[in-house]
Order: C-alpha cells, then structure tokens, then sequence
C-alpha cells in the first residue's frame, strides 16, 4: 500500500505534459523493487559455538540461491568500530584494511559464492573473536544482511585445591581454583556421595585468556573425599582431595605444630654442634699448619747454616789442595835437585879416574 500511495503522491506532483513518462518510470522503479525484494540474506537462527583453537564456519546465503560472484560481500563486526573481518569485492579478496587480529585467518569458498554461499571460515578461534557479526551483501540493484552471534568456548586449566589450615573450631579451610575458560564456568564442591556442598565464598575475574573462579568452603567434619568440579557445557574438569578419617582438633594440630618446632630446634641444635666441632677443628688444623710452618722455617735456617759450612769446608779443602800442590812441587824440585847432584858427582869421580 505505501508503494500506490508513493506512486500517486508523485503522479501528482508531476506536471500534466510529464505523467505519462512519470507513470513509466515509477512502474520499471516498482518492478525492480519487487524483483529485489525477493532476494534475502539468511544467516543461523541459533548462536554458533566454536571451541577456542579451533575452525569455525559462520553460515551465511542468498534465498532464494544465485550467484553473488559479482557482488559485494562483507564481513564485520558490528559490536565494534571499524572492525572489518573479511571483504570480497570485484571477484576478489580485498583485505587491505583488515583488521589486524584476523589477518591470514579468514577465507571465502569462491566456488561457493556461485551458489549464493558466502560462508566465512574463521581459523584459531580466540576468545577475543566472540561476539556480532554482520554479513553484508550488495549488488547493483539490492542489498541485504545477516547477523552471525559467534558464542567461544576455552576449557580452562584443571581446578587447584588448596589447605589453607584449620580454624579456631577444627574446621579445615580449602579452596579451588581454575583458569582459562570462557564463558564463565560454574564450578562446585562435592562429598565423596556426590551431594553438593556450598560454597562459603566465590570470587570471579576476567582477562584475555578467560575467566578466573575461584570458591572456598570449610570442612567439620570427615566426608572422606572432597571433589572440586568446574563445569562448562559438555565440558568437566575435577580435582580431588582426601580428608582425614578423624574429626579435625586444634588441639591435635597445635601437638602437630609443636612437635615440628621441637623437632626443627634439635635438628637446628646438632647443626650448631656440628658447626662448632667442625670450627674447633678447622683451628686445630690451624695451628697445626702454624707448626709445621715455624719447623720448615726452622730446617730452612738450619738448610742455610749447613750450606754456609760446606762452602768454608770446600774453601779450606781447595787451600788444602793448594798447600799439597806446592809441596809435591818443591818435593819434586829437590828431587830433580838431588839427582843433579848425583850426577855431577859422578861425572867428577869418573874424571879423577
């Protein structure tokens, strides 16, 4: 009806000589009106869920199915500014002003795009992809768009329990605590029966790696063993831990407590007496050293006294050695004197003759 409306309202404006080309010209508007209305861009009905790590595809189509290779097709985030996820333009990938996070993880099957399938597949899906998306798609003569809610599922890290110690009326503290998973688990204590204990406190942060829970609860009495569970979906991690099969005492701790102490301060005390033994001998072995020190000093002087003797020794033998040479020389000189003497002796008696 707001087309007739539309449609006279402008007839009359027109001026008489011009209605006839008036008419026509919004009867050829109307026909491609109604040709493009019959073209719609369908997306999921339900939220997509992807596992973070993994590939996920967003659905995304022409009804009734033609081509859209000739089309503008554009992916976005609409929960953000300037988020642009993946552009197809004049039957190519045009990603120069792709946001930076889903570089090299987007794709487009062009053989798809012939049967009005604009699909997008998103690679190594991270918790920072959750959220809107739009799936824009234009021709010359219509246009149209989808919303995709992509939902990220993180499995945390397994729950951490931990003893805080017992309070003034026995009661033992215990907390568990897990990282890392998205969206926010719930997490819950259990007896070793399987019913659910509640929890005294719950603490619950956020980063980029996921949500942070933390509860704690105090135990009275024996449940044998306690199971912390946190919960996401299809997803379950669990930790356990064992109590005690006796009701928990302060008085038993404190005995526990004292008796470490005491044992610390006698293990602390043979430490002392070792330490001190081994220092008493360390100066023995001290003075020790000084002895032989002085006895090796003494033998160097005693070293040095011989040695100045065995010089004056061997000065005295060398004058020794001189004296006799020149005995044996003035022996030999009156030998050769002597035997002179016989000889001329001889020579005179023989010339008497």
């Amino acid at each position: 009806m707001s087309h007739i409306y539309f449609t006279i309202s402008c007839l009359d404006l027109c001026p008489p000589e011009m209605k006839f080309i008036c008419l026509t010209l919004l009867i050829i508007c109307g026909i491609t009106d109604s040709r493009s209305e019959q073209y719609e861009v369908m997306g999921p009905a339900d939220t997509v869920f992807a596992l973070a790590g993994e590939d996920v595809i967003l659905p995304c189509s022409v009804k009734p199915s033609i081509s859209v290779v000739d089309m503008r097709v554009e992916w976005f985030r609409s929960d953000l500014k300037n988020s642009v996820v993946h552009l197809y333009e004049d039957h190519d990938d045009r990603n120069a002003e792709q946001t930076e996070s889903y570089r090299g993880r987007t794709k487009l099957n062009h053989e798809e795009l012939q049967r009005g399938n604009a699909s997008l597949k998103l690679s190594s899906v991270q918790i920072s992809d959750e959220g809107r998306y739009k799936c824009f798609i234009q021709s010359k003569s219509w246009y149209d768009d989808a919303t995709v809610d992509l939902s990220v599922e993180a499995v945390g890290r397994p729950p951490v329990i931990t003893v805080d110690g017992f309070d003034d009326t026995g009661g033992l503290h215990l907390q568990c605590e897990s990282e890392g998973w998205n969206p926010e688990p719930v997490i819950e204590w259990l007896n070793s029966e399987g019913v659910s204990l509640s929890s005294e406190t719950a603490e619950t942060s956020r980063n980029t790696d996921g949500f942070r829970v933390k509860h704690s609860i105090t135990v009275y009495h024996s449940v044998g063993k306690i199971h912390c569970r946190v919960k996401l979906r299809h997803h379950i991690l669990e930790t356990l831990i064992i109590a005690s099969n006796k009701k928990f005492n302060p008085w038993r701790t404190s005995i526990i407590l004292i008796s470490a102490v005491v044992l610390l301060t006698v293990i602390a005390g043979m430490l002392i007496a070792a330490f001190f033994k081994k220092h008493r001998k360390l100066g023995q072995l001290n003075n020790e050293n000084g002895i032989i020190k002085q006895e090796h000093e003494q033998l160097l002087k005693e070293k040095g006294k011989i040695q100045e003797e065995c010089v004056s020794l061997q000065d005295e033998i060398d004058k020794i050695q001189q004296d006799y040479d020149e005995c044996n020389k003035r022996i030999m000189q009156e030998h050769d004197q002597h035997l002179q003497s016989l000889a001329n002796t001889q020579s005179k008696k023989e010339d008497k003759k």
